[in-house]
Parts: structure tokens; C-alpha cells; sequence
């Protein structure tokens, strides 16, 4: 049986889903808040969200279950690797796997990316440094970019239309 929860965000709502230990979904949703289960994962998952929307936390430390394809799980291994504050183009995350010409396959896992926030593929954008394709919408990485770059001096995120 799943854990749920549905908190607020500076962003809006987020639901949160666990099941055996292992948060499985972080979703941006227009559900209303919802306390949901008091389990001490989703709690903990919570209080990291927290710290992270205040700028107070630059990595998560939850346990997560991914599912997903290999292909999809390497992708989301190799996105978590992305440091706060800096981005990666979908290029590099595919030669990074050894398959340059995956771009946009790469694109697409990360848009199936079911932990949003906790496995940062907000952080991932165009070789040429246009925002494209976020499951939280364009709009919410682009606030998650500008977030996370607020202490790093004229560095700054646009939406490329």
C-alpha cells in the first residue's frame, strides 16, 4: 500500500508517494494540500523540500525506489549527478552514457523522470542554453534555475520565447 501526502510549495502543490521505505514520486499536481499518511519518510521527504525551497539544502538524502527501463535509470543516475547551482546540456548527458546520439531519447527519460526536485532534471537544458521540456512546466524550471543561480552573480535563466 502506497504512503501519499500532498504539500504546498512556493511552486504549488507537490504530491508525494512512498511505498515500503522508498519514496516513488514527487509530482507537481493541482490537487489541494492533503496531510495524507503520517509516515516518517514522507515527513522527512517534507522537511528536505523544505530546507531545499529555502536554499537551505543543495542535495537530497531520501532513499528512492526508481523504476523505469536501464536506459531510463541511467539517465536519472547520471542527472542526480548535476550539482546545484549548475546545469548540463541533454548533449552531455548522453555522452556521458557513452551514447551521444541518444539526445533525445535522453530528453525523454528525463520528461518520464518520476522524482521531480529530488532528482534534479530541472537542471538539464538545450546545448544551446534554452530552456526545453520540463513535466513541472517551463515555467516552474525556470524558477527553479533562477532559485538555485540566486547566489551566483549574473548568472541568469530566461525562457527562449
Amino acid at each position: 500500500m502506497d504512503d501519499t501526502m500532498v504539500i504546498n510549495s512556493p511552486l504549488g502543490n507537490i504530491r508525494l508517494i512512498a511505498r515500503d521505505g522508498y519514496l516513488l514520486s514527487v509530482q507537481f499536481t493541482d490537487e489541494g494540500e492533503d496531510p495524507g499518511s503520517n509516515a516518517p519518510l514522507l515527513l522527512e521527504v517534507k522537511s528536505q523540500l523544505g530546507a531545499y525551497f529555502c536554499g537551505s539544502l543543495k542535495m537530497f538524502d531520501i532513499p528512492v525506489g526508481l523504476g523505469g527501463t536501464d536506459f531510463q535509470r541511467q539517465v536519472w543516475l547520471e542527472v542526480n549527478k548535476v550539482p546545484y547551482g549548475k546545469t548540463v546540456s541533454y548533449h552531455k548527458v548522453a555522452s556521458s552514457l557513452n551514447n551521444p546520439g541518444a539526445v533525445r531519447a535522453v530528453g525523454a527519460a528525463n520528461g518520464s523522470n518520476p522524482l521531480l526536485l529530488v532528482i534534479p532534471c530541472h537542471r538539464v537544458i538545450s546545448r544551446t542554453g534554452e530552456l526545453t521540456g520540463y513535466a513541472g512546466g517551463l515555467w516552474r524550471k525556470l524558477k527553479l534555475l533562477q532559485m538555485e543561480a540566486r547566489d551566483q552573480p549574473g548568472r541568469q535563466y530566461h525562457l527562449g520565447f
